[in-house]
């Protein structure tokens, strides 16, 4: 049985989210795209709600100068390939490209996959990234900055192309800055994708729902995601919010074992005070 969270929102109204797990291939360390193709197929086959990619040019771990493939063009063939789950980049990085480029690159995928894709973006943080292919990789606080001008731009855009997306496309933002990714994910984001122990993403949650406040927001409209962190401490995410989870698995082989034991958890675990819900 799909676990489901049920809340009130400040306006009265119950709110129902399934329990998602979602996989980050990243694709580095495979040189042949071919295993790559695979193991998008394999996590569908497998039941993943969602599969991500990343946005960087270069490996961040194991040979930094490895083989690697780049993030949007690869959604792209990820869009024609499978046919049920979401797709995205986790998060595609706001200074790499274009903002009213990126929207209609956004709605074309969408277009592509049925309406499966799903806008991950954060501000980048990868200097190297930056360095080799000639942007400016100013400080963390010039790069929020230009992710806050960038946001309305896409949107604005998104509004305007013909033909239109198939649906409103969900934004994901990735980050925990408490003054300014957050006040950011109030304003833009359908799914927050935050890190840390689950005390501290408690913490950053509530942070978030002030910022919501300001905007005159309802912080259940923000879907709470974070990083899989295992069978036994996955209940305790879920009783503090999360309902998309996502493992991360590096090539060249792409073992998708722990995700299937996340796939698993899903599908079996019910919370005492969700018991009863379909």
């Amino acid at each position: 049985m799909r676990v489901t969270v049920q809340k009130e929102s400040q306006k009265g109204v119950r709110m129902t989210r399934p329990v998602r797990i979602g996989v980050q291939l990243q694709p580095q360390h495979a040189p042949d795209y071919g295993k790559i193709r695979d193991a998008v197929l394999r996590a569908e086959d497998a039941g993943a709600d969602v599969v991500f990619n990343w946005d960087h040019f270069y490996p961040l771990y194991g040979d930094t100068d490895g083989a690697h493939f780049e993030c949007w063009t690869m959604l792209g063939a990820w869009a024609e390939k499978t046919e049920r789950v979401e797709i995205g980049s986790l998060v595609s990085c706001a200074g790499y490209r274009n903002p009213d480029l990126l929207a209609d690159m956004v709605r074309t995928v969408d277009h592509i996959s049925g309406g499966r894709l799903i806008l991950g973006i954060g501000s980048g943080w990868y200097e190297k990234d930056y360095a080799a292919y000639g942007y400016e990789f100013g400080t963390a606080g010039s790069r929020l900055r230009l992710l806050g001008e960038y946001l309305p731009r896409i949107t604005s855009r998104l509004g305007k192309l013909n033909p239109a997306p198939t649906r409103r496309i969900p934004i994901l933002i990735g980050g925990s800055g408490e003054k300014k990714t957050l006040r950011l994910v109030a304003e833009y984001a359908d799914i927050w994708h935050g890190f840390g122990e689950r005390d501290e993403f408690v913490r950053k949650s509530a942070i978030l729902g002030e910022h919501c406040g300001d905007v005159q927001r309802d912080p259940l409209e923000i879907e709470r995601s974070t990083w899989w962190p295992g069978t036994e401490l996955a209940p305790a995410y879920v009783e503090a919010g999360v309902t998309l989870f996502t493992d991360h698995v590096g090539g060249p082989d792409y073992d998708l074992t722990t995700l299937r034991e996340a796939l698993a958890w899903r599908d079996e675990y019910t919370p005492p005070q969700l018991s009863g819900l379909a």
